[in-house]
């Protein structure tokens, strides 16, 4: 009999077979794992290690050549756009020079302003229209038969008027106004006449002047076409989007005939005109001891709210073409709207604080933006409502770092070296290169007649390409450019 002995707690039996099992040949184990030789696997990570090099120089060499075509753009930007908004001749005195540095640190505050007169007629707001959305789209109407008036300081009858009575000692427009407050913004040259005469000043602006038209892309990085035939040419852009908030303005009314009607009818129409909705309200801010600003506001329509008429500013922003600013409206406004005002924000920056301030200035109780775009993006002549939203215009400012204090700051600085100036007519310049103002001194009969300067040289007027869409006339103009350039 074969013993057996005992190890510890573990039998121990000499004929049984102590070998381990085999495992099976083909096994996955046997196959990846257990006959995986260590070589091959250093290699891997020298490969993978090249890989990670290669892949660090790659976007590297993308960063400087991102960097240097950015750079090639805004030195392109620079030369095509950033032009004089007026011929300085040879003849003018340049006074003074500001740089928009010193405006950034002024602070003023005006107390409520009183009304001194309200002209016009308004229509109600059509609510229907805050529901539109990309997949129920409307068409942008046109308005041939209603009439807009783009009338300077001193060519209207109530300043005029006003000026006699000796209800201020400055005179302007918030269109003029919102230029001068929201001036560290802009990119683009522009520029306001300020006449001295006795002990009033007049802020002008001067007949084809780029302030009747709107600014598109004007703070975006990425550069407009340079070709003069191309209709997303800043003057291009411009022109459509004067036409686009003109309609739009008035489309998004309750056109029934009822009308909110104040003290005196439309100062500029003549008598069976049809007139666009607006309200003009003639308003006079204290500036400084017996010192007072008086400037004509305007509003486009009235909304009911808890019984009471609310003033209500329209504006409009357009979409040329997605690939500029990187964000399709049709896709992105539905869902990510933050997005879409976001991007607008940064490449239309002094626009939409200028539109913030005309609101603050007519204390406007509500604001409309409507996001309008093209059918097509080679089609400039037809575009569709994707939708409008409210906002209150101080909270609007708040969000978009625009203070009021500042604004009038701004204003009140100006007027204040204008008005150590001597009697006579001077021209406030935006610099065309450098974040800067200039006043020159100018001939009494600058900007009169035959001496008007245009907006733009000649080879920036650029008109759209007959090709593009109907309505292109022989002679390269399209009937809607001209109706606009004669409405501003």
């Amino acid at each position: 009999m074969v013993g057996v002995f005992e190890v510890g707690a573990v039998p121990f039996n000499p004929d049984v077979d102590t070998k381990p099992t085999p495992r099976p040949k083909f096994g996955p184990k046997w196959r990846f794992n257990q006959h995986r030789p260590q070589l091959p696997q250093r290699r891997d990570e020298e490969v993978e290690a090249r890989k990670r090099e290669a892949e660090k120089e790659r976007a590297r060499r993308d960063r400087l050549y991102n960097l240097n075509r950015s750079n090639q753009n805004q030195q392109r930007r620079e030369a095509a756009i950033f032009k004089s908004s007026v011929d300085i001749q040879p003849e003018w005195n340049m006074l003074e020079q500001i740089p928009f540095s010193t405006f950034t640190k002024l602070s003023f505050s005006v107390s409520d302003p009183e009304d001194l007169l309200l002209c016009g007629a308004l229509e109600y707001y059509d609510r229907s229209f805050d529901r539109i959305t990309p997949k129920n789209e409307r068409r942008l109407e046109r308005f041939k038969n209603r009439n807009f008036f783009k009338v300077t300081t001193t060519d209207d009858p109530v300043i005029r008027r006003l000026a006699n009575e000796d209800k201020a000692t400055v005179f302007a427009t918030d269109t003029i106004l919102a230029t001068l407050m929201c001036a560290p913004r802009s990119v683009y040259s522009w520029d306001i006449v300020v006449q001295r005469v006795g002990n009033k000043l007049f802020f002008d602006k001067r007949d084809g002047s780029q302030l009747d038209l709107l600014s598109v892309h004007e703070t975006s990085q990425e550069p407009l076409p340079e070709a003069k035939d191309d209709i997303n040419s800043a003057y291009s852009l411009s022109v459509e989007a004067a036409y686009i908030n003109q309609n739009f303005s008035q489309q998004v009314l309750v056109r029934d005939g009822n009308k909110v009607s104040f003290d005196e009818p439309n100062p500029f129409a003549n008598e069976g005109d049809e007139v666009a909705s607006v309200a003009y309200r003639y308003r006079r801010w204290k500036l400084d001891g017996d010192m007072y600003l008086v400037a004509r506001c305007e509003v486009q329509s009235v909304v009911e709210v808890n019984n009471k008429n609310s003033f209500v500013t329209l504006n409009a922003l357009n979409e040329f073409d997605p690939k500029y600013s990187g964000v399709d409206w049709r896709q992105k406004l539905e869902t990510q709207r933050g997005a879409v005002l976001a991007t607008e924000l940064k490449n239309n920056a002094n626009k939409l604080a200028k539109w913030t301030a005309q609101a603050i200035l007519a204390s406007a109780d509500l604001m409309k933006l409507g996001y309008v775009t093209r059918v097509h993006p080679r089609d400039h002549f037809n575009h569709v409502i994707l939708g409008v939203v409210g906002y209150k215009p101080r909270d609007f400012a708040s969000q978009i770092n625009l203070n009021t204090s500042n604004m009038w700051g701004i204003v009140k600085s100006i007027v204040d070296l204008c008005m150590k100036l001597n009697e006579g007519k001077y021209v406030l310049v935006k610099d065309p290169s450098k974040p800067q103002v200039r006043i020159y001194e100018v001939p009494a009969d600058a900007f009169e007649n035959d001496y008007v300067e245009e907006p733009l040289p000649e080879e920036e007027q650029v008109q759209p390409p007959s090709e593009d869409a109907e309505g292109v006339e022989a002679n390269g103009t399209t009937t809607d450019d001209k109706e606009i350039e004669a409405q501003t």
